[in-house]
């Protein structure tokens, strides 16, 4: 599918999640981080907000980029839909804790927009991974606790899977990935549509 064209992924993206991901898969993505003020993208549900973000995202940054037909952008952006509301990062310590005694002992789904831009090509693909999140019924105690480690802090949802909220989640349907900040199977069919095999982001 390459084309012999040497591909290169931007992700537009300051997760540290997100780039692990993507190098235990074998692919080394550069980071630019896009910058782009979140607050100003509104959308009525989080299915459309994590799309409309990840794509503002992948533009902005595309936008800087000099053009090379080998370049391609990856936006991604995380947000949980939890009982009609959006949660994305919390604001503070107190709404971190706040969001987990509403949660604790029921679930949310959360939505990450991936959205992927070909520098030359013009082409572009993007799509929303869905996973549905049980979280455990936790204490009091034990969401100060979490809370204090400030890791709920700077995630969507005020969680995490690979950190220590895993202990906190009793289980998921759907891809773990997505909830960490990127599937790779959805990210596989975005290269596709793009005529890109995701083996060609492969490091040698």
């Amino acid at each position: 599918m390459g084309n012999d064209i040497a591909y290169r992924l931007v992700l537009a993206s300051a997760s540290p999640a997100r780039r692990g991901l993507l190098s235990a898969a074998g692919i080394d993505a550069e980071v630019m981080v896009s910058g782009v003020d979140e607050s100003t993208v509104e959308a009525e549900d989080a299915f459309e907000l994590c799309l409309a973000l990840a794509r503002m995202k992948a533009r902005t940054v595309a936008a800087d980029l000099p053009a090379d037909p080998g370049i391609l952008v990856l936006g991604c952006d995380s947000v949980l839909a939890f009982e009609g509301e959006i949660f994305g990062k919390p604001a503070d310590a107190n709404e971190a804790a706040k969001r987990w005694t509403m949660m604790r002992g029921r679930s949310g789904v959360l939505h990450t927009g991936h959205h992927l831009t070909g520098l030359v090509s013009g082409k572009q693909a993007e799509a929303v991974g869905t996973t549905v999140v049980h979280f455990a019924d936790v204490t009091d105690e034990e969401i100060a606790a979490y809370v204090a480690t400030d890791e709920p802090l700077n995630v969507a949802g005020s969680f995490t899977i690979d950190g220590r909220g895993g202990a906190f989640v009793e289980r998921i349907e759907g891809d773990p990935g997505n909830v960490i900040g990127l599937s790779l199977p959805l990210l596989r069919k975005l290269l596709i549509e793009m005529g890109v095999s995701i083996t060609d982001l492969w490091r040698a």
